[in-house]
């Protein structure tokens, strides 16, 4: 099984003044207790190492990058993604979903993966499940 990792759950997993630290450690646990596979793209790459630099600091981005990342295949964004994504966008067309967040469900949509690791509720109105 393949779960699509989002800002939210890898910023929570990362930071202990987090709201839902506890929750998304557990949930990470669970992940390599059941052989779950972490997916996600580069644009939430980009959006959780941005966060977590401006409100976290570098020892943060840097244990992302060490500890983290190398958990998770990587969808690598080209024109291709980035169309996807921009028209989800612009069918959507609400200003509060993000485009990182539409790109997310055309990749979890084209990988048929049903669940991500999120604590944004986007995710559940666009037809997905929390884990």
């Amino acid at each position: 099984m393949t779960v699509f990792a989002d800002t939210s759950g890898l910023f929570a997993l990362l930071v202990r003044s987090d709201y839902m630290y506890v929750r998304a450690q557990s949930i990470f646990q669970s992940f390599a207790d059941n052989n779950i596979n972490l997916l996600s793209s580069s644009y939430v790459l980009v959006e959780t190492i941005a966060l977590l630099q401006r409100r976290v600091g570098m020892d943060a981005v840097r244990d992302f990058q060490e500890k983290i990342l190398p958990l998770i295949e990587i969808i690598w964004v080209d024109s291709y993604w980035h169309e996807k994504a921009v028209n989800r966008l612009i069918l959507l067309n609400q200003k509060k979903v993000s485009l990182v967040d539409c790109l997310s469900f055309v990749i979890m949509e084209a990988k048929e993966i049903s669940t991500a690791f999120s604590f944004d509720g986007h995710f559940e109105k666009n037809g997905f499940s929390l884990t």
